[in-house]
């Protein structure tokens, strides 16, 4: 058995491929070795993948956020190989996941906009390019995250219509002190401040929402895909914000001359029948 991973911040998308070509679907909490420990992802496997699993696996192909330079790969390696010891293990950047279901064997410009966000120009066969996301604190233009980051403090600090605040305040009931709390002595500030994505995406035709929104998305275009040959090439997006705000986003993008091309809510199908066809 083969198991094909692509993980976010939030949870991770699992496709185990079976000898007979069959495909299982699993879908377990996110796994970072960025911010988590070895103990942790190991707890993560044993408890919520393994359980699911009902063959010998001789294959992991994980792609994730976090997996951004050696260390972080053999730590990932090495959890899989405590839970799975007869596994070969490979891990790649998600970017390098969104690159390979957006775009197959074809050049293009590929871009993550979920939890967190990112961007790359790829080559038919390689990350040949890429403006580095920087985080939710200092990039991330775009994400979940850093909407959530923008809305809350606009929240906060009294920014938002009454009629909108007062919604806010019924679907929540949030204070000061809550938010501080969850953002600055919680684990995982990022998973947390990506959950108010949910009430833009059920807002978003409210004038305030829009504005926002589009302010959010230009800065995702001008600050990461423009530094691309982005006239040449289209844009391709994965993720659950690109797939929620779709409309926005190409209506933001065809307002700076950037062509989209596909918006996929997630890549693991691609992955998937990328490493059935291996």
């Amino acid at each position: 058995m083969r198991l094909i991973a692509d993980s976010g911040s939030t949870k991770v998308d699992w496709r185990a491929i079976h000898s007979d070509g069959t495909v299982q679907e699993i879908t377990t909490a996110g796994i970072n070795p960025f911010f988590q420990t070895e103990e942790q992802i190991i707890y993560e496997l044993e408890q919520h993948l393994l359980p699911e699993i009902s063959a010998s696996v001789n294959e992991i192909h994980f792609y994730g956020a976090g997996v951004s330079s050696p260390d972080k790969v053999k730590i990932l390696q090495d959890c899989f190989r405590k839970v799975f010891p007869k596994a070969n293990t490979s891990a790649y950047t998600d970017l390098l996941a969104a690159a390979r279901s957006l775009c197959g064997n074809k050049p293009g410009i590929a871009g993550i906009m979920g939890t967190g966000a990112n961007s790359c120009f790829f080559d038919g066969k390689e990350i040949a390019d890429n403006v580095p996301a920087c985080g939710y604190i200092l990039g991330d233009e775009g994400s979940g995250a850093v909407l959530g980051k923008k809305f809350i403090s606009d929240y906060l600090k009294r920014q938002l219509p009454a009629d909108l605040n007062a919604q806010f305040d019924l679907k929540y009931n949030l204070n000061y002190s809550i938010v501080i709390e969850r953002v600055y002595r919680q684990p995982f500030p990022n998973r947390y401040l990506a959950t108010f994505s949910v009430f833009l995406n059920e807002n978003k035709s409210h004038p305030y929402v829009d504005k926002f929104l589009r302010e959010c998305f230009n800065e995702f275009f001008t600050r990461n895909i423009m530094q691309y040959d982005y006239k040449k090439y289209p844009v391709n997006l994965v993720g659950s914000v690109a797939f929620h705000y779709k409309e926005i986003l190409t209506d933001v993008a065809s307002k700076l001359g950037i062509t989209i091309g596909k918006i996929v809510q997630s890549p693991i199908d691609g992955l998937a029948e990328y490493h059935k066809s291996l």
